[in-house]
């Protein structure tokens, strides 16, 4: 932008849980502005986590929900920055918001890949997978850490 940041719009938390992460994740799921379709499928995917988890396991699905996405955020990603002629991968440690919004786009993308009847079911497969850490979701993000320590040596390069 020319001019000056935007100012972080403060997002009202969901009406069920409280929680203004979940919101969040809702507005990246979301399409076509139904926010309410978009709530629906949310509480729909933490209700069969809720139904699937081990009765043994003294987590709700909402911490199971966060812990997934803890399972997911990457911690380094790698940037490409031109040198003299030649494109280097360097990597580069992520800010905790992005992290957040990193993690939420990944989750959401895998779920929609996924083999399930509806999107809730989709959803709740993968929060599933990476509390357990395993998934697609959780693939990425080992690929993406692979890819910054391949090219550590290039580090030199950050700007």
């Amino acid at each position: 932008m020319r001019k000056r940041q935007a100012k972080k719009r403060p997002l009202l938390p969901d009406p069920r849980f409280n929680d203004q992460l979940v919101t969040r994740f809702v507005n990246n799921m979301m399409w076509d502005g139904k926010k309410s379709v978009a709530f629906k499928v949310f509480y729909d995917a933490i209700d069969i986590v809720d139904e699937k988890r081990q009765q043994d396991d003294e987590k709700t699905a909402l911490e199971l929900w966060k812990d997934a996405l803890s399972n997911i955020m990457p911690h380094v990603e790698v940037r490409s920055r031109r040198v003299g002629g030649a494109t280097f991968q360097i990597p580069m440690q992520i800010r905790p918001d992005r992290k957040i919004a990193t993690a939420m786009k990944w989750l959401i993308t895998f779920s929609r890949k996924r083999n399930e009847k509806s999107m809730a079911a989709k959803l709740a497969g993968e929060i599933l997978a990476a509390a357990k850490e395993e998934g697609a979701a959780v693939k990425k993000r080992m690929d993406t850490h692979k890819m910054a320590e391949a090219n550590k040596a290039f580090s030199h390069f950050r700007f």
